[in-house]
């Protein structure tokens, strides 16, 4: 009778936990990036401080609280978090090995914002092979998509605009927001290295993704890059100046596109042919 009693207990514990891992997920999804930090990493230490439920719930919560606080913009101090998460992670098995690429795809997103370009590109690749040995178990795109959106973004960091081209046109065409953000963010910056300002400008105005609060900024910044790059100056300060205004709104102080939209605006008003 007493066991009985305990394993409805437990029962009834993780249904109350799977409650608030789906609460945390409505607020990332909406962009309430510090309350979904917060109610994930409560959890995180209700369970930690009763033990003995299972540790796949505990492990969902820490990485939500990561993957909140990677969103808003704290990702370089994530960074250790995130490596003993994935440390852990390791142990499982099966279609479980999702959460281990979800983490990994979070801190490939790190390394791109800290423009540790090569080491990104190499751990989007190990990602995407890690989704086709599980991709019979579980549903595996939105990894997928997110590694490749990783991807892009760091073969632009080396320069490999073709390359990024290509990945973010064959891609952008099935995303859903945010990632399509980011990919048309990769596709206009791609065609922005390759001096294409034209075409950067249409794709920029041709696409209207949905855009949540963590793609702040992105659209600003890659057009107001076309338009320096077309030589419409005052068009171009304008939208940097919407691009800093919205990344200083919506995003974490700490956040690099922050300091990317204000060295931006510094390069067209001091009319830097080339800015970064």
């Amino acid at each position: 009778m007493e066991w009985e009693r305990a394993r409805r207990g437990r029962a009834r514990g993780v249904s109350s936990h799977r409650v608030v891992l789906e609460r945390v997920q409505g607020f990332l999804e909406t962009g309430r990036f510090e309350q979904a930090e917060a109610d994930a990493r409560a959890l995180a230490a209700s369970l930690r401080d009763r033990g003995g439920d299972p540790p796949m719930i505990s492990w969902l919560a820490r990485s939500l609280a990561a993957g909140a606080a990677v969103a808003h913009g704290r990702g370089a101090e994530l960074l250790p978090e995130l490596e003993s998460l994935i440390t852990e992670l390791e142990q499982t098995a099966g279609a479980d090995r999702q959460l281990l690429l979800v983490v990994r795809s979070n801190r490939a997103a790190v390394l791109v914002q800290q423009d540790r370009h090569t080491e990104a590109e190499a751990e989007t690749r190990d990602i995407l092979r890690g989704t086709t040995r599980i991709a019979h178990l579980a549903e595996i795109w939105r990894i997928e998509l997110n590694a490749l959106t990783s991807l892009a973004a760091a073969l632009n960091g080396q320069g490999r605009y073709e390359e990024a081209e290509a990945i973010a046109r064959g891609n952008l065409p099935q995303a859903d927001p945010p990632i399509a953000a980011f990919l048309l963010r990769a596709l206009v910056d791609s065609l922005n290295g390759q001096s294409r300002y034209e075409e950067a400008l249409a794709e920029a105005r041709r696409h209207t993704p949905v855009r949540g609060r963590a793609a702040s900024g992105t659209l600003e910044l890659v057009t107001a890059r076309a338009l320096h790059g077309l030589g419409r100056g005052d068009e171009a300060e304008t939208t940097a100046r919407q691009a800093l205004t919205a990344c200083e709104e919506f995003l974490h102080p700490a956040h690099p596109r922050i300091e990317e939209a204000r060295r931006l605006l510094a390069d067209i008003i001091a009319g830097d042919s080339d800015p970064e």
